[in-house]
Order: structure tokens, then C-alpha cells, then sequence
């Protein structure tokens, strides 16, 4: 039985540890990031891809957009369309303030509203979802 309870446990902590949950403001799933940098939406379907290198590719992985390591979100073209600082803040392509990416996970628009959770998703990633339309 002890056998049995450590693998049901062990199998526990290995699907959490394959995607983090993005949900939206009222906690209903609307997706996932797996540890291999796939996105899914709730339904399960890759609807792309964050790439270690910081390269974001659609479904078909066709690249849409970079993740630079100083914040700095720049779509196919290479224009910069954000940052995100090391705060959490996120800003456009104009330096205004549009949300926030807080530390537990919360994200907020530039009001503060809470607009989803991504808890255990890079700031970067969670602002790529939520701000900045490369996988949509």
C-alpha cells in the first residue's frame, strides 16, 4: 500500500511539474506552459512555443516574435512592440505602462485589475500571454 501511495504521489508531483496553469482573472483555466516551453490553450492544443533562447514560434513554428534577455519584446521583425523590467512591470513599445507581472504570479492591467494568474511563469512569458498578441 506505502508502495503505491509513493508512486500516486510521485506521479502527482511529475504532471505538475510539466505545465504551469494560466488562468484568467476568475481562476478559470485558459491554459499552459509546459516545462519544454510549449503553450497550450485549456483544450490542450499547442498554440506555440517559447523557445529557451527566448524565440516565440506559433503552432506551426513559425517564428512571431523574440524574448530579449533585458525585457525587451520585439515581434518577427524584429520592432520592439514591449519590455518587461525586472520588477514585473510591463510597458509598450512606447515606455506607457500596461500591466504588471507580480511576483506570485498575479497579472494586472495598468489599473491593477487583476486580469489572470500565471503562477511559476516567467514575467516575460506571462507578459507575452496576456499583453502582447504573438500567439493569438
Amino acid at each position: 500500500m506505502k508502495k503505491i501511495i509513493m508512486m500516486l504521489m510521485l506521479a502527482l508531483v511529475a504532471t505538475t511539474m510539466q505545465a504551469q496553469t494560466v488562468q484568467d482573472s476568475n481562476y478559470r483555466t485558459v491554459g499552459y506552459v509546459k516545462s519544454d516551453g510549449t503553450v497550450q490553450d485549456s483544450n490542450y492544443r499547442t498554440i506555440g512555443h517559447i523557445k529557451d533562447d527566448g524565440t516565440v514560434q506559433d503552432s506551426n513554428y513559425r517564428t512571431v516574435g523574440y524574448i530579449k534577455s533585458n525585457g525587451t519584446i520585439q515581434d518577427s521583425n524584429y520592432r520592439t512592440v514591449g519590455y518587461v523590467k525586472s520588477d514585473g512591470t510591463v510597458q509598450d513599445g512606447n515606455y506607457r505602462t500596461v500591466g504588471y507581472v507580480k511576483s506570485d504570479g498575479t497579472v494586472q492591467d495598468g489599473n491593477y485589475r487583476t486580469v489572470g494568474h500565471a503562477r511559476g511563469v516567467p514575467a516575460s512569458h506571462a507578459a507575452v500571454l496576456f499583453f502582447f498578441n504573438l500567439l493569438r
